[in-house]
């Protein structure tokens, strides 16, 4: 026959679990929740801190502009186009190297910029727009004198 204390300390020691683990799953809970509160977090903070990123890098662009062309506020803002210069380039049928004598640059800097690893600079932009009008014996001829 059993202990009366035996069946007592068997009835707290159930008792107790059952409070225990009803205590433990809210603790769960709020910690599922908490971790999902800090994951949303750190995404915000990322996308805060890419936007940061490009924002910064905008401005300095915009800054290294300014400081460049400070006397040039008349000249128009050029763009560049990798397959515009590389079909420019084939209806004068020049050599990578040949425009590159051009426009101041080396053969392998046109391949890039064609390739669009690379971009020109803004001096080098306006050169590009300077080759950008000439013809196919003018070119020739720039070519002969240098």
């Amino acid at each position: 026959m059993p202990n009366i204390a035996s069946i007592l300390k068997a009835e707290i020691s159930r008792v107790a679990r059952k409070e225990v683990r009803s205590e433990i799953e809210t603790l769960r809970k709020a910690s599922t929740l908490h971790r999902a509160s800090i994951a949303a977090l750190r995404r915000q903070v990322d996308k805060l801190e890419k936007e940061l990123r490009r924002a910064g890098k905008g401005t300095a662009r915009t800054q290294a502009e300014d400081a460049d062309g400070e006397g040039a506020d008349a000249a128009p803002a050029r763009r560049f186009s990798a397959t515009r210069l590389a079909s420019h380039r084939e209806k004068l049928g020049l050599s990578a190297a040949a425009y590159g004598k051009l426009v101041g640059v080396t053969g392998q800097t046109i391949y890039k910029w064609e390739q669009g690893k690379a971009r020109p600079r803004k001096a080098q932009l306006e050169c590009l727009a300077s080759v950008r009008g000439l013809s196919r014996r003018e070119a020739e001829q720039q070519l002969e004198a240098a």
